[in-house]
């Protein structure tokens, strides 16, 4: 595998990490030109992800380091390549975290590419011509047009950016079960961050009982006051976690770390269903009993397709759903960091990478 190639020749200011440190320090690289089927794009805003942190410091023994992380991105379209018919100049677009798949597979043409067996990430991946991917946190971005997607005229930038990681991850799983479709549902959501936030506003838009599940006390006052849940359970307090035996006919758990699943799926009803969508390092505890006891489905999920991605986009302006963000300037990335490793944020991070002034907070 290369950095680059030949065809890279475009020198991009950005931000990287070098080593397992995560440190993460301004960073001069190449990109390659804009070809038939590509689009360049000012980089405008760039969400943080808790994927980002774990690349950063190789928690998955995965990164190709010097990485650029960052694939919650928005910007504007300042270059089309002759091939390129659904975006022109100035256009407003996103770009979550596919940069290249097959395009032959039974998924992608589906358009599930995300489940394609050579799916390539927005950054730390390999793009078709070899060369390594670099992400959001940088000035500027070349694009394969099959992966970029409009922003709607009425979301703003800033706080759509997440919603190409964030949102299209707790989206997909929501409308996979039906529960958009089905008002008056009752919906559990294990943690109340940066995809927990969005999953309780997906289901208070579709008319769904929302719980919010955390081991933080301090997480109820703004949990029912800021975002309007129905119920909080502290899920350290068994009595109250035990009354709510088989009360809920969904879970998304959007938690990173190690936790135990066993005390959850007893909040489900028979036939229930939990969806994890969070990636802990290590693997979660599974007991059987809840599972036989209940007939209940545990069962993963990932982001959607492009055209999934695009869905949930006009369905957040729609209903004018978007992600509560905590603007940084790039030389603040790094505190940002640590702070959302310490989940101290409300409660995304996003990079206001071109200097402009946010759109939304």
């Amino acid at each position: 595998m290369a950095q680059t190639t030949p065809n890279h020749t475009q020198t991009v200011f950005g931000w990287a990490a070098h080593d397992s440190s995560g440190k993460i320090t301004p960073f001069t690289f190449k990109r390659r030109e804009n070809g038939v089927d590509d689009v360049t794009i000012e980089i405008l805003y760039c969400g943080m992800c808790h994927t980002d942190l774990h690349h950063v410091r190789n928690d998955w023994g995965i990164t190709m380091y010097p990485v650029v992380p960052g694939h919650e991105i928005t910007g504007v379209i300042t270059k089309v390549g002759s091939n390129v018919t659904r975006f022109k100049m100035g256009d407003r677009v996103g770009v979550g975290c596919i940069a290249a798949s097959c395009l032959d597979c039974e998924f992608c043409k589906e358009s599930q590419e995300n489940y394609c067996d050579k799916v390539q990430f927005v950054y730390n991946g390999i793009f078709w011509d070899g060369s390594i991917t670099y992400g959001g946190y940088s000035k500027m971005l070349v694009a394969h047009q099959r992966f970029v997607v409009h922003v709607p005229e009425k979301l703003p930038m800033d706080g759509a950016a997440p919603l190409l990681c964030a949102g299209i991850t707790v989206f997909c799983p929501m409308k996979d079960n039906k529960m958009l479709e089905s008002p008056g549902k009752k919906l559990g959501v294990v943690g109340l961050g940066g995809l927990g936030h969005v999953a309780i506003k997906f289901a208070k838009a579709f008319g769904l009982h929302v719980t919010v599940i955390s081991t933080s006390p301090s997480k109820e006052k703004e949990a029912k006051d800021r975002l309007g849940v129905d119920d909080f359970l502290l899920s350290t307090n068994s009595e109250h976690m035990q009354a709510a035996r088989r009360s809920l006919d969904f879970i998304i758990d959007t938690v990173s770390a190690k936790h135990s699943l066993g005390p959850i799926l007893e909040l489900l009803k028979v036939n229930g269903t939990l969806v994890m969508v969070g990636a802990p390092d290590k693997p979660v505890e599974l007991p059987s009993f809840p599972l036989i006891f209940g007939k209940r489905v545990v069962k993963g999920s990932m982001i959607g397709g492009m055209k999934e991605t695009q869905e949930m986009l006009e369905l957040c302006a729609k209903h004018n759903i978007t992600c509560d963000v905590e603007i940084v300037t790039p030389d603040k990335i790094n505190e940002a960091m640590d702070r959302l490793a310490r989940n101290d944020v409300r409660y995304r991070f996003v990079i206001d990478v071109a200097g402009r002034t946010p759109e939304s907070r």
